[in-house]
């Protein structure tokens, strides 16, 4: 980032103003109006990508909903111009929509929904410590039948759905498992954190589709509490959501955010393809903690081993 950014955008955002007022003023004399209009389509463009590449690590979720929102606005005031009711109806839906959708996901991260929109105007450019694998310690991997015998032994479990179980649509295998193991006498519950997925409520949608009894599925304030009780933790897919940082590490991009603490449980079992970051772009403690296992693989083929290993 460069320096002074703030202050870099505050003046390409005063020049872009002024460019198109020059614009609607060229085109009222006779002038040309295409000069101004090209500077300040060039302004612009140097603007918004200046502004979004400083918003980083779990932000960016805020920033292309908000984006989405900005195009149902100008489709709204499109159709102020081209007096189409239908347009601005529908832009004004999108942009409300959109606007509402990022403000709950900035409150669900502790994020200040004005500093993210701008870019993080207003906030100290703290040093990001990423960190890598090699300086975080060993992650201890686990096999199939190890997975199923832990599940087995357990009497409390919790699962942990992340984005990973959306692009691997191993919902309906998670939900399986979750009928072997209660009919086995096992408590199993699942933990949901607000912004798992790429929008709030994505997991709970999942779920549903999955007929997941709606009774097991628990938010992230009311289940955090019970972790320190939980025997076994399945993380499916997930990273951000339960990455320890957020509460340990001040220069995180993503600290401050409150995230499930399943490192608290006895075990805890995540389902990764490989040890790549999540979202935020920073590495996650949890995976080299004592009482972490890492199962790697395809979310779906891995949970559907684990229950041919249970029936």
């Amino acid at each position: 980032m460069l320096p002074a950014r703030h202050w870099l955008n505050l003046g390409l955002l005063i020049a872009s103003i002024y460019f198109g007022y020059d614009f609607v003023h060229q085109g009222h004399v006779g002038g040309d109006p295409m000069i101004p209009l090209m500077i300040m389509t060039g302004i612009a463009l140097l603007f918004g990508v200046h502004m979004v590449m400083a918003i980083g690590g779990a932000d960016m979720p805020v920033v292309v909903s908000m984006l989405n929102s900005y195009s149902g606005w100008a489709a709204s005031a499109t159709g102020f111009m081209l007096s189409n009711d239908l347009l601005i109806v529908v832009g004004a839906l999108v942009g409300s929509s959109g606007a509402i959708l990022s403000f709950i996901m900035c409150r669900a991260m502790n994020r200040n929904f004005i500093s993210v929109i701008a870019g993080g105007f207003g906030t100290d450019t703290a040093a990001v410590t990423t960190g890598t694998v090699e300086d975080q310690g060993e992650v201890v991997p686990i096999e199939t039948n190890e997975v199923a015998s832990l599940l087995q032994n357990a009497k409390e479990v919790m699962i942990i759905p992340g984005y990973g179980m959306a692009v691997a649509q191993a919902q309906h295998t998670v939900n399986e498992i979750t009928k072997t193991l209660r009919a086995k006498k096992i408590n199993v519950r699942f933990g949901i954190h607000p912004v798992a997925g790429r929008m709030p409520g994505h997991m709970n949608v999942l779920l549903a589709e999955a007929k997941v009894p709606y009774d097991i599925v628990f938010e992230m304030d009311e289940i955090n509490d019970d972790f320190p009780a939980t025997d076994v933790s399945i993380v499916v897919g997930a990273n951000d959501i339960v990455n320890p940082s957020a509460q340990d590490d001040p220069n995180s991009p993503i600290a401050g955010m409150p995230v499930l603490e399943c490192w608290k449980g006895t075990t805890t079992i995540v389902l990764k393809r490989s040890m790549a970051t999540g979202y935020a772009g920073v590495q996650n403690p949890l995976f080299f903690k004592e009482n972490t296992r890492m199962y790697f693989g395809d979310a779906k083929e891995s949970l559907d081993a684990v229950l041919k290993e249970l029936l």
